[in-house]
């Protein structure tokens, strides 16, 4: 099943195949994973949401069409889940904590020249982590789906069941809300430097 292509698995799935679902999930997990971490910032609600999602995913795949990609289809399930998850849960003030296997967001992983300029990193590393996490689902779901995903806003779009357009507002604000909370950081790095 590892070899064959993605079509081929979800019509073997769609026709009952369990095997074939499995594939399906092990190939997509991960990503699904980061995805609803990146909202959630906690570890056990993100890997019960992906379950859920992949258990979702699971009982309407007869009911999927190949209208959008597979891996769009499923983003769009984990971040309705999530969405209200944190929403039934009133978690969209609440910092979660902080990932060590994260990488997308840590700049631990760029080169620093020096002890001080990789705690720097660090620091503004832990604070967008933070800053990222106090933004509104909304506008968290689409940073996370374009800036760490790397969606285009035309995909993201698509998974968060809206325009291009509000996406793109969407990154225009989140980008200006994490500027204002970076700012006086940001001063601080620059003046060390």
């Amino acid at each position: 099943m590892e070899n064959l292509p993605e079509d081929a698995l979800i019509a073997r799935a769609r026709e009952g195949e369990s095997d074939a679902f499995v594939e399906i999930a092990r190939r997509l997990q991960p990503k699904v994973y980061a995805v609803i971490y990146g909202m959630t910032r906690n570890r056990e609600d993100a890997a019960d949401l992906t379950q859920e999602t992949f258990l979702a995913a699971f009982r309407t795949l007869r009911g999927f069409h190949g209208d959008s990609g597979l891996y769009t289809w499923l983003y769009r399930i984990a971040v309705n889940r999530t969405l209200n998850f944190l929403k039934k849960k009133g978690r969209e003030k609440n910092v979660g904590e902080f990932d060590e296997q994260r990488t997308a967001l840590d700049p631990r992983e760029q080169a620093s020249g020096s002890p001080e300029g990789g705690s720097l990193k660090r620091e503004l590393g832990r604070r967008l982590e933070e800053a990222v996490a106090g933004l509104r689902p909304a506008f968290r779901a689409a940073f996370n789906l374009v800036a760490v995903q790397g969606m285009s806003h035309g995909e993201a779009a698509k998974v968060l069941g809206c325009s291009e357009n509000t996406v793109s507002w969407r990154m225009h604000k989140a980008r200006k809300m994490l500027q204002a909370r970076l700012k006086p950081y940001l001063r601080e790095e620059d003046d060390a430097t």
